[in-house]
C-alpha cells in the first residue's frame, strides 16, 4: 500500500494510476489523515467471436406446416 498526498496526487495522479498494479492500492491523505482510496479495476475479458454454423444439425425435426398461417390469425390475413 502506498501512501501519497493530496498535493503528489493533484500533480502527478496520471503516473500513479499508470503505475497501478493488480492488488496494489494508493491511499491519497490530507493532513495526514486518509481521505481516498485508489485501486486499478480489473481488466475487462474480452468477448469471443461467434462462429457461423455452430448450431448446424442441433434441429432434429420440423412440422411440414411450420410456415403455415396460425389459424388465430386468418381474419388478420383476409
Amino acid at each position: 500500500m502506498t501512501t501519497v498526498t493530496l498535493k503528489e496526487a493533484q500533480s502527478g495522479l496520471a503516473d500513479i494510476i499508470h503505475r497501478l498494479t493488480p492488488g496494489d492500492e494508493v491511499v491519497i491523505t490530507e493532513n495526514d489523515q486518509p481521505v481516498a482510496r485508489l485501486v486499478p479495476t480489473p481488466p475487462i475479458p474480452k468477448k469471443a467471436h461467434r462462429q457461423l454454423g455452430t448450431m448446424k444439425g442441433t434441429v432434429l425435426y420440423m412440422a411440414p406446416d411450420f410456415d403455415a398461417p396460425l389459424e388465430d390469425f386468418t381474419e388478420y390475413m383476409e
